[in-house]
């Protein structure tokens, strides 16, 4: 199963420039966590989640309006292709420790974004179909690996 039959088209995306409060709102507005950040070449450079936004605004002290989108993001993309195939994009969700990846083209401009809740929306309906795809506990050890707390993971070492 290829990321592109999973993957969400139609993305909101924001640039390094735009504030947090407008980001929160196009969250608002389109029923989303997360924005991609967008630089002026349409290349991904980062991403923003509403939890970014809810830290920064309590641990800085300042309106999300005077905050911008480019002074809460790390600029460390985990991105995929359309072509890849989904269990490389779990490993990836895996090793990065995140639940959405921008899906971008050979040139880094985006084209949609894969979640965790696209796959498992998904691995549903395509059981149901019996097309054979991804299986129950390759999700789960895909969230196991994202959701583990940093003390947990310091513990097992």
């Amino acid at each position: 199963m290829k990321v592109q039959n999973m993957m969400t088209n139609n993305v909101k995306s924001c640039s390094p420039d735009t504030n947090l409060s407008a980001a929160a709102s196009m969250m608002w507005d389109a029923d989303c966590g997360v924005l991609p950040v967008i630089n002026e070449t349409g290349r991904v450079v980062g991403l923003i989640t509403d939890r970014d936004i809810a830290i920064a605004v309590a641990t800085m002290g300042r309106l999300a309006s005077d905050i911008a989108v480019r002074e809460v993001t790390s600029g460390q993309v985990y991105a995929i292709s359309p072509d890849d195939d989904i269990k490389a994009a779990l490993k990836q969700m895996q090793q990065g420790k995140v639940r959405r990846l921008p899906v971008v083209n050979n040139e880094g401009i985006l084209l949609g974004i894969l979640s965790l809740n696209d796959i498992v929306l998904r691995v549903e309906e395509l059981r149901t179909k019996q097309i054979p795809g991804l299986t129950h506990e390759e999700i789960v050890g895909t969230c196991k690996a994202i959701f583990e707390h940093r003390k947990q993971q310091a513990a097992r070492a």
